[in-house]
Formats: C-alpha cells, sequence, structure tokens
C-alpha cells in the first residue's frame, strides 16, 4: 500500500517534492541558518545540496510507502516540509520544518497530525520524532499532537547547525498508533 502523493488539510497541502522544488526549498528554508539551527541535517550551502535531498526523497518514496513531504499553503506558497522517514514497516521517525514567516501560525501542528493520520492508514505502528532539548517550539508542536516524551537520550545526536563536533542529548517523543492498513 502506498500513501498519498497529496494530503489536504483546512489551512495546508502536504505533496511528495518534484525535482523542481529545489531552487524554493533552498530559498525558503533550506539555507536559511536561524530555521535550520536545531535539525539533524546540515544548512544547505547551495541548491546541489538540495537537489541531493530531493533526490533522496524521491529514492525514499520508491523504497517505501510515503516519504517526505512539501507543506503548502492552500494558494501554493511554500511553507516548509515534513514526511516520514520509514526504518520498517511499522516503525517510522517524522519531524517538520517550516520558513520564518510560517512560524507561530500553528502550520506544524497541523501538518503532523496529517502525518500522524497517513503513518497510521499505512499501517506504521509506532512513530517517533527527536527534538534538540531547548527547541521548546518543537516540543510543543509534538505534546499539542499527543507524542509522548519517552525520555532523553544522552549524547545522542549530531545537530550540525550549532557548531558541536560532539553527539548532543536529544530529546525522543513518540505515539503509538493503531498501525491497521486501510482495507484489513
Amino acid at each position: 500500500m502506498k500513501g498519498p502523493e497529496r494530503i489536504e488539510t483546512e489551512r495546508l497541502v502536504l505533496r511528495r517534492p518534484r525535482p523542481a522544488d529545489a531552487g524554493e526549498v533552498f530559498a525558503r528554508y533550506a539555507s536559511d541558518a536561524e530555521v535550520t539551527r536545531y535539525l539533524g541535517w546540515p544548512q544547505h550551502r547551495t541548491v546541489d545540496a538540495t537537489h541531493a535531498f530531493l533526490e533522496f526523497s524521491d529514492a525514499e518514496w520508491q523504497r517505501w510507502p510515503a516519504g517526505p513531504y512539501l507543506i503548502e499553503s492552500r494558494d501554493g506558497r511554500l511553507l516548509g516540509g515534513t514526511g516520514l522517514a520509514f526504518e520498517t514497516p511499522w516503525r517510522a521517525s517524522t519531524g517538520y520544518v517550516l520558513a520564518k514567516d510560517a512560524w507561530g501560525r500553528g502550520f506544524a501542528t497541523e501538518a503532523l497530525a496529517a502525518v500522524v493520520a497517513v503513518a497510521d492508514e499505512l499501517g506504521v505502528r509506532r512513530l517517533y520524532a527527536l527534538c534538540h532539548p531547548e527547541h521548546a517550539a518543537s516540543r510543543r508542536v509534538l505534546e499539542k499532537c499527543q507524542f509522548v516524551r519517552e525520555g532523553l537520550l544522552q549524547r545522542h545526536g549530531l545537530f550540525p547547525n550549532l557548531d558541536a563536533d560532539e553527539p548532543c542529548d536529544t530529546l525522543c517523543f513518540a505515539r503509538v498508533l493503531r498501525g491497521v492498513p486501510s482495507g484489513a
């Protein structure tokens, strides 16, 4: 079973990325030092890095039931990205990133709720997200979407945009889903 390549919510459209999106993804959020500060992937220094991400995204969509999504407003303005990163057919991680002008408007919560619903429909039983301990806004989004803080993973993750050469402590939040594929 494959996940939808396009999801519509009240205010948003989540859609599978295309190669033609590279310039806009780079300009809107992937190259922004403030936006990428607490992310587990490095800020894109060139649009080639964004092209590489889009190639990775396509490979994930081919290998698994779903993968990364771009987040757009209903009028087509790119706001950010989210998605599912499968580890097994029943376990996946998620996350989100928004351009600065989209912060504080509930878009991350709305997009994450849609991703949770897709994960549940695809049979995911455990959906988790990792978060830097100082990223309070991200923690609030996860809690609003009923993710439970499972613990602090000591010296677990690299946050390449924080100028840290050593692994940092990382918070782990998770949701256990019904995980019953549609039609089952």
